[in-house]
């Protein structure tokens, strides 16, 4: 399912080569990763939402997660150093593609009331990071074997230097921005 590799190559290098004028084909601005994020609040209350949350997202990518911890003690969140925090997955080259892909074309689609992504959520560097408020809208994860429903932070790391080129380069992808 390399279709959005192919889609680059063809398409859209051309297109940001002519619109931005580039020189070289090396200044082209392309994804690097894509990183998955779910924060966990509650595993002190409830330990198995650990499992539920690495099962739902080694099932949405394919690709085992790793758990984070916190770094330092916070008394007013009742919180430990090293107490695990939550799960995130770095997706690169095929995976990362095919993820994108999925994530466009199968997965936004079915969020309900949805208008398109919001274009203001890019860090100045040419990052793009949007959250998603449920695992469902993914069609691996089945609804009656859902624990929790989770929400996500979902980040596209680009190697465009301002948030112009990556949002052109992110368009041309197939990301559904709001108009």
């Amino acid at each position: 399912m390399e279709i959005l590799k192919e889609q680059y190559e063809k398409e859209v290098v051309p297109a940001l080569m002519k619109k931005f004028g580039y020189k070289s084909i090396m200044e082209v601005p392309k994804l690097d990763k894509i990183v998955l994020n779910i924060g966990l609040g509650d595993t002190k209350e409830d330990p198995k939402s650990l499992e539920g949350a690495v099962k739902d997202i080694m099932t949405i990518t394919g690709q085992k997660p790793v758990i984070t911890k916190s770094k330092k003690s916070i008394a007013a969140f009742k919180l430990r150093e090293g107490v695990n925090v939550g799960v995130k997955v770095t997706l690169r080259k095929g995976k990362m593609y095919d993820f994108a892909y999925k994530l466009f074309n199968v997965a936004l689609p079915r969020v309900r009331d949805f208008r398109g992504v919001s274009t203001n959520s890019f860090d100045g560097r040419g990052n793009y990071s949007m959250g998603v408020k449920e695992q469902l809208i993914f069609p691996e994860i089945e609804y009656d074997k859902v624990d929790k429903i989770r929400g996500m932070d979902i980040i596209f790391v680009t190697t465009a230097k301002t948030d112009e080129e990556a949002k052109e380069l992110l368009t041309l992808l197939g990301m559904p921005f709001k108009k």
